[in-house]
């Protein structure tokens, strides 16, 4: 349009000039650009057709939510109103999961929110486990703004996304016009003023903010005990009878009641505006929280950001409860207040069966299937997730480079540092949709196992939890008894010793299952082949029956034509690739579960007992610490890592892995005489104390008598060994081992007196003819 000649204004009785495309006095675009608007809009009227899919999606604002761009100012009450690109949705909607979802749980979460607000400002934030700093509440007369007015780069067209109001060659910006690309009217001038009464009830004081929908207002409610309110524009189509049904269309809004979310006291209209009246939260987005870090030179701990996430999704699952999706969820529009988090700007919140509304995102945590398909449930947890990635890490280039993805996790040393939180992220945010969460409550359980095992990495202290998908390991592998602690147990075994999905009790055959909970796998076998209920929980039921029995392939065969896109499916057929030491299959599946339950224990015991099993020892050992550090009741964990630590020759940490079993476990005398075995291994660096030590541990066991002699006579074994290759020069730093003087003279003796009592309780004549040679061959030489 540039270098179009100037003709006069065609509004009346303006005096303006068209430069550029528009009037240089009032903003009125020229004829030719007054076109219909483009439809990546949902301007077409309910009783019309969809707009067709494939619309571009037309550019929104990225520094309106970047955390590099400034800070807002006053309350964040309105800062964060949906500015991004409004885009029509087309027909045929992905919401919620189906039967071929990749869905992380087979039912609702417990944790979707709760559906009164109550009447304290304490919250649920941290669970109880990471403490986040309050946020003081914020005297609402201090948030209004002195001088309101928009940033020029912040001036955008509410319709299309065009930059308006922008100086020119040398003209000054405009704060009143019309956008020169779809001709609706803008305007960046507060409408209310100091001392105006909307409705005859809402005294307006000033402005707190500019968001997408215009200028948010704070106001005394003079009919309610004068509470402090916020107004709120709503887009004024200058159509009274399109604003009448946009107001009552957002009437829903007002039965939205949750601890975690802005309440919507009223709707009313004000000189032919409409607004929305909401409460008054005191506090600082949590964009200005994570702002503020970066400023002091660092970010938001990574427990904290969890903590907000778990907060934030219990507000989700209430609103996905109510039929109603968010769609422009980011750091701008959440306020923490002392000790809760409050969602606001429900500007656009829409119902998920709408398929006209526009819908509001923001560049960088807006779904890349939005134009196509328009917003599910997955698109909004799509949001939380980038959400979270924003506030955790510095993440530059979200709005460009990495705006459908993350960037590499060895880039980010966060993510680096907590595999499991960069799973959960990976797959919240996968470009696939049908590969996300479909359910809050999933999410939330999963963010809170991350949150669990962060912590525990953080200050070592384990963070147990009981699963609400896998019961306990059905039993521990301990040290084999025979060939040594090192062995590796054999792959049906690990298999067996995995924790069991728990069965989901709203599956028809979940009581009559209960029942059998006591059969031998024969019985269960005989039960199931014509059950007298069919159920998916049957099926996966008759698969483990024949992993026990080791009826590999029939159990393949009962996994065949079952729906792969239940968790549970792919953890029966990776049990199955297991026990059959298929370990490389098994590997991948259990690799791709862990993505899906990123805060589960049981893939990852999983996963690191393929890697232990293929003797990646590497892997196996970050795995099994995992575990074990976060919960020290997954056993299989403790001696997993002590078998991964000697296999790389790191007796001492696989002595702490032992001695990190607890007193109280039934498994705490197996894990101290492995540990015993452990130290007193030949290695490089065994000393004295290392033998002493584990003489001592042996001691303090007082078990029987044949147990410990068997035990005594390995460690004094070890003892003898490593004096031989060292000078014997009397007591040791005066030592003892067993009772017995450090000298190989005294460990000798003792040996022989070992052996002895070993073979006065030897079952057989051969055994104990042969540990009375032993004892023959151990005793010193004497002259009597």
């Amino acid at each position: 349009m540039t270098g179009q000649a100037r003709s006069s204004c065609t509004r009346a009785g303006c005096t303006g000039t068209m430069q550029d495309g528009y009037c240089d006095v009032c903003g009125m675009a020229a004829p030719k650009t007054r076109a219909t608007p483009p439809e990546n809009r949902a301007t077409t009227p309910k009783n019309r057709p969809a707009q067709p899919k494939n619309r571009p999606v037309p550019s929104a604002r990225p520094k309106t939510s970047d955390l590099g761009a400034p800070k807002d100012t006053g309350s964040a009450q309105g800062s964060g109103s949906a500015q991004g690109s409004g885009l029509s949705k087309g027909t045929g909607s992905s919401r919620g999961s189906g039967p071929g979802q990749s869905g992380s749980g087979r039912r609702g979460s417990s944790r979707s929110g709760r559906t009164s607000s109550g009447g304290s400002r304490r919250g649920l934030l941290g669970l109880g486990l990471v403490d986040v700093p309050s946020v003081p509440y914020r005297d609402p007369s201090t948030a209004v703004l002195t001088d309101p007015e928009v940033p020029e780069h912040k001036r955008y067209c509410g319709k299309c996304g065009q930059k308006v109001g922008r100086g020119r060659e040398g003209r000054p910006s405009r704060t009143e016009g019309f956008c020169p690309k779809c001709g609706t009217g803008f305007s960046f001038t507060p409408k209310l003023g100091k001392g105006d009464f909307v409705a005859g009830q809402y005294e307006v004081l000033g402005c707190l903010a500019h968001g997408g929908l215009g200028w948010i207002y704070l106001a005394r409610d003079r009919n309610v005990s004068d509470r402090w309110v916020v107004l709120k524009g709503l887009l004024d189509s200058g159509d009274t009878d399109a604003m009448a049904a946009a107001m009552a269309e957002r009437q829903f809004l007002a039965t939205v009641e949750h601890p975690n979310i802005v309440k919507i006291y009223n709707f009313v209209r004000f000189e032919g505006a409409g607004y929305i009246v909401m409460e008054y939260v005191g506090g600082r987005s949590l964009k200005n929280i994570a702002l503020e870090a970066r400023e002091n030179g660092g970010s938001l701990p990574l427990p904290q950001v969890l903590a907000y996430g778990v907060e934030v999704l219990r507000a989700f699952g209430y609103l996905h409860a109510k039929g109603l999706l968010y769609c422009d969820f980011k750091p701008d529009n959440v306020i923490q207040t002392e000790e809760q988090l409050k969602i606001i700007d429900l500007g656009g919140v829409i119902s998920a069966d709408d398929e006209d509304s526009p819908v509001y995102g923001t560049v960088g945590y807006q779904a890349p299937e939005i134009a196509e398909q328009g917003p599910s449930v997955g698109s909004d947890l799509y949001t939380v997730a980038r959400t979270l990635a924003v506030l955790s890490f510095d993440f530059k280039g979200f709005t460009n480079t990495y705006r459908n993805r993350l960037p590499d996790r060895d880039k980010i040393p966060v993510l680096a540092a907590h595999e499991s939180f960069y799973r959960l992220l990976r797959r919240a945010t996968d470009p696939d949709p049908a590969r996300r969460y479909h359910d809050a409550g999933d999410l939330a359980e999963q963010l809170i196992g991350v949150l669990r095992e962060v912590l525990a990495a953080d200050d070592g202290r384990p963070r147990p939890a009981l699963s609400t998908l896998f019961g306990p390991e059905p039993h521990v592998i301990g040290p084999e008894p025979i060939h040594g602690f090192i062995a590796v147990p054999d792959p049906a075994a690990l298999a067996l010793a995995l924790p069991v999905p728990l069965t989901d009790p709203t599956d028809p055959a979940a009581s009559y299952l209960a029942s059998l909970a006591a059969s031998t796998p024969n019985q269960i076998v005989s039960a199931l082949t014509i059950p007298p209920i069919q159920s998916i929980e049957v099926n996966l039921r008759l698969v483990r029956a024949n992993i026990e029995l080791g009826y590999v392939s029939s159990a393949h065969g009962e996994l065949a034509g079952l729906d792969e896109g239940d968790w549970r499916v792919r953890w029966h057929r990776a049990l199955a690739h297991l026990a059959g030491n298929e370990l490389k299959a098994a590997r991948r599946l259990f690799d791709d579960l862990y993505d899906v339950l990123p805060g589960e224990a049981a893939p990852k015991l999983a996963l690191a007992a393929c890697a232990e099993r293929l003797n990646d020892l590497t892997t196996a050992v970050r795995l099994y610490e995992t575990v074990w550090r976060t919960d020290h009741a997954y056993l299989g964990a403790a001696f997993g890592l002590a078998r991964a630590y000697l296999a790389r020759g790191d007796s001492g940490n696989a002595v702490n892995a032992l001695e990190a079993v607890p007193a109280t476990s039934s498994h705490y005398v197996e894990a101290q005489l492995a540990a015993v075995r452990a130290q007193v291994r030949d290695r490089p660096g065994l000393n004295q104390g290392d033998l002493v030590t584990a003489g001592a541990r042996l001691e303090a066991l007082e078990l029987d008598a044949e147990t410990t002699a068997r035990h005594a006579a390995e460690v004094l074994e070890a003892a003898l060994r490593w004096l031989a290759h060292t000078p014997p020069i009397g007591p040791m730093n005066g030592g003892r081992l067993l009772g017995a003087d450090f000298t190989e003279r005294a460990l000798r003796f003792a040996l022989e007196r070992t052996y002895r009592t070993l073979a006065r309780a030897a079952p057989s004549r051969e055994e104990r003819y042969a540990l009375i040679d032993r004892a023959n061959a151990a005793r010193p030489h004497t002259l009597t």
